[in-house]
């Protein structure tokens, strides 16, 4: 946090006017004032709310409660003997009022030649138009790990029950991505249950993060127990993932290598792509977080930029982890132009952000088709590779067929080799759904599972690859060019 303090105080220095700190964290952004504050001398913090009024200011006390202009024009009036950082809580809400975005608006110009800053804090907002060249951005990121490190460190040695070292670091792990305020409630959570902190937490910790992540309404933190022997086929690409795991390594940055950024999965529906992501998550023991990409698009101008930068931000603090974009090709495959150019600006935020980005967040982007898909995400850098999941080979199919069965009928010893012949074209999840019906038909009659029953499923059910056949051999044709690898060591 030492740059971003040292950030802090020369926009304090510079006598920056108006300063928004983007945070939901009020409590963490006062203190981290206060410190400023005495860092600064003579300067001092006062702040103020629609309650309380003004605090901090001794003969001025509860000066403005329920007015938000009294204390904008106190500070109007304020003397350079007294300079004077001012705290003004949950005041976006008033910026809508014409009165307050003038009075604001003259102050940015008065405050230029005052030692006095007005501090705004808030989550995502959009700040009227008459306050874009007034307002300076500063962003607050999530608690970095030597904070939560100290903060349950001096919670724990408090308590009278201090925490070991690797304790201590796997709680400190674990908590990252969470809020300071988060942090203390699992805290106060576990020494109200024990009386002391351990490793009992993590589990609380873990419930704690899918609270964070369901609270951003752009993430949800994903539950999964897929494993890489759950899919069937797909050799070449779970190679390369075991590859790529590798690199994650301490070892691997001694090596010189960089943090992998990611994939993009393209095929057809059904082949596997969102099942390769859960599994990912689940063998590399990350954080699986799937980003709604439609409710990025929030109603406001300006709002699915700052949801964007909202959802990068708790992807990193979280790391390492796996961001799972689903249907990527449905998000950014639109026309621009029918939304404003909303899309094409949220695009832009979230490339820059994979082509630079340095933690450790691995990029799991599914895509069903590539028409639509624009030329700048398909190209080197973005993601470390781009695999077809085409329809499964004939081998794929006999390892897919046998999978389910032994999923839902473990001794079942069925031939399947006629089952598989009459199932070209079938992707994995028809082929699932051939097992189901078939174990519907023999369920029906009340007896085992037979190889006719699977014939019989197979022949009934019309695949995917006969409705959308231009489709898919448009895909297979795009693939073939080199633009991306097969996912499956052999294709027939």
């Amino acid at each position: 946090m030492k740059e971003w303090d040292d950030h802090l105080d020369l926009l304090i220095l510079a006598s920056t006017p108006l300063l928004w700190i983007r945070s939901g964290e009020e409590e963490r952004v006062e203190v981290l004032l206060r410190q400023a504050a005495k860092r600064l001398p003579p300067r001092r913090l006062t702040s103020w709310d629609f309650i309380e009024g003004l605090q901090g200011a001794p003969n001025s006390e509860g000066l403005g409660a329920r007015q938000p202009m009294a204390v904008l024009q106190w500070l109007q009036k304020l003397t350079t003997s007294s300079p004077t950082i001012l705290l003004v809580k949950d005041f976006h809400r008033f910026c809508d009022d014409p009165g307050i975005a003038r009075m604001l608006r003259n102050l940015s110009a008065h405050l230029r030649h005052q030692p006095h800053t007005v501090v705004l804090c808030s989550g995502p907002w959009t700040p009227p138009h008459d306050l874009d060249d007034a307002l300076t951005i500063l962003d607050l990121p999530l608690p970095q790990e030597i904070e939560i490190k100290t903060l349950l460190s001096n919670i724990a040695n408090q308590s009278g029950s201090p925490l070991s070292g690797d304790v201590l670091e796997e709680l400190t792990h674990a908590c990252s991505g969470l809020s300071e305020v988060r942090v203390r409630q699992v805290a106060a959570r576990a020494l109200a249950q024990r009386g002391q902190m351990g490793r009992e937490d993590l589990a609380e910790v873990l419930e704690e993060k899918r609270q964070a992540v369901a609270r951003s309404e752009v993430l949800e933190y994903c539950v999964t127990q897929a494993t890489p022997a759950d899919i069937g086929g797909l050799d070449a690409l779970k190679n390369w993932l075991d590859q790529r795991h590798q690199a994650f390594s301490d070892d691997a940055r001694i090596f010189g290598l960089p943090l992998p950024r990611g994939v993009l999965l393209v095929g057809p529906q059904g082949t596997g792509k969102s099942l390769t992501a859960k599994a990912i998550a689940h063998s590399w023991s990350m954080p699986l977080l799937r980003l709604d990409i439609g409710r990025l698009f929030a109603g406001l101008v300006g709002a699915s930029e700052a949801r964007t930068r909202e959802t990068i931000q708790r992807a990193e603090a979280m790391a390492p982890c796996v961001l799972w974009i689903d249907e990527i090709d449905k998000g950014f495959g639109g026309d621009g132009r029918s939304d404003g150019g909303t899309s094409q600006r949220v695009l832009a935020n979230v490339l820059t952000w994979m082509a630079e980005k340095t933690s450790a967040v691995f990029v799991v982007a599914t895509a069903n088709g590539v028409e639509k898909l624009p030329a700048e995400l398909l190209r080197k850098g973005r993601f470390d590779e781009i695999f077809l999941l085409d329809l499964p080979t004939i081998q794929e199919r006999f390892s897919i067929l046998k999978l389910h069965i032994q999923q839902r009928r473990p001794n079942s010893n069925l031939p399947l080799d006629a089952v598989v012949d009459r199932t070209e074209g079938f992707s994995g999840a028809e082929l699932e759904q051939t097992v189901i019906e078939a174990m519907h038909l023999a369920f029906a009659e009340r007896r085992e599972l037979e190889e006719t029953d699977l014939i019989l499923a197979a022949t009934q059910l019309i695949p995917l690859s006969r409705t959308a056949k231009e489709q898919l051999e448009s895909l297979k044709q795009w693939a073939s060019t080199g633009r991306a690898r097969p996912a499956s060591l052999k294709l027939i």
